[in-house]
């Protein structure tokens, strides 16, 4: 008589679904695990015996593909690019590359040109020829002579005429900023929120942070009356020389309608020492077509003959650089 041991439920291959001999490699472990269990379960059911004999039969006949996650992938086998994309990839490189190699050209000219530049020991930076004209500026307060432009007549001016005057108040202060000798500049009767500061903020980037004083007040309520001249182009009296311990006053006024005298019956009024810059004395009419002639200057063109006249003590250089051509005026020196 033979004895028989335990039966052991062994399930034929073909027991096996299907989906587990093509599962993919990105399958996870615990997927694997749980369909394993569910079998185990099902056999041991229908052999109502030895569960742990059936499930260790199924691990015996699983197969292990040596390749279970995503991980065990190669490396750059989960990006694929096509070729378009590699081609435009490859474009934008060169693209940048020229630029890089561009820009490095850029520099080395620059250095070459630098390095050409004669009898210049040092060259400042930005920051440092800022801080050099703030410094001579701030100084100019003290010991320079100011340079009011007195702002109270823009009542007597069109738009068009306020717009024009506060690019003119742009061009002068960046003339003072940039002068080897500069004035204190001062704006007198700047009422904030009047049509001429509107204007100002407007048309000039950074005016704000202007190094110069604004005051809605009048000139001839800061400083003594004797110390004022006036500079009007009616007046009789030719400026003679600059005297840093004086205030000069600008009428802030662009008249296309030409007012006549209006800035030398203000000074009359007050009965201010008033001055014209000295054209009569060292300039000629010169000949034109249209026969014009005028005295009458902007502020800017007015302060760069007086900024020129302050540092090279000369008023033939100064009306050089501050008549311009279209006056009709020329110097006598050159006069044909």
């Amino acid at each position: 008589m033979v004895t028989r041991g335990p039966s052991v439920l062994v399930p034929p291959l073909c027991t096996v679904p299907e989906h587990r001999a093509t599962m993919k490699h990105a399958e996870h472990d615990t997927e694997r695990g749980a369909d394993q269990q569910w079998e185990c379960e099902v056999a041991w059911q229908d052999d109502g015996g030895d569960r742990e004999s059936i499930c260790e039969s199924f691990r015996l006949l699983q197969i292990d593909t040596g390749c279970d996650s995503p991980k065990d992938l190669p490396v750059g086998s989960e990006k694929w690019y096509s070729k378009n994309v590699l081609r435009k990839q490859r474009h934008w490189e060169k693209i940048v590359m020229a630029k890089k190699k561009k820009r490095k050209q850029e520099k080395e000219r620059r250095k070459a040109k630098h390095a050409e530049d004669k009898g210049v020991a040092h060259q400042h930076s930005k920051r440092v020829l800022k801080a050099i004209a703030k410094e001579r500026l701030l100084a100019a307060k003290e010991a320079a002579p100011w340079l009011c432009i007195d702002l109270s007549m823009t009542s007597h001016m069109t738009q068009k005429e306020i717009s024009r005057l506060a690019a003119q108040i742009r061009r002068l202060y960046g003339s003072n900023k940039k002068a080897g000798k500069p004035f204190w500049i001062c704006l007198t009767g700047f009422v904030a929120g009047s049509p001429i500061s509107e204007e100002c903020l407007r048309m000039n980037d950074g005016f704000s942070s202007y190094l110069m004083d604004t005051t809605p007040e009048s000139y001839l309520d800061l400083f003594p009356l004797e110390t004022i001249v006036y500079l009007t182009p009616d007046s009789e009296n030719a400026l003679q020389d600059i005297d840093p311990h004086r205030v000069y006053v600008l009428g802030g006024l662009v008249d296309e309608s030409i007012q006549k005298k209006l800035t030398l019956q203000k000074a009359q009024e007050h009965s201010l020492q008033t001055a014209r810059l000295p054209i009569a004395e060292y300039m000629v009419k010169n000949a034109n077509v249209k026969n014009y002639h005028s005295e009458t200057l902007a502020i800017n063109q007015v302060f760069d003959a007086l900024s020129t006249y302050y540092e090279t003590q000369s008023w033939p250089e100064a009306l050089k650089a501050g008549v311009p051509p279209g006056k009709g005026y020329v110097l006598q020196e050159t006069a044909l």
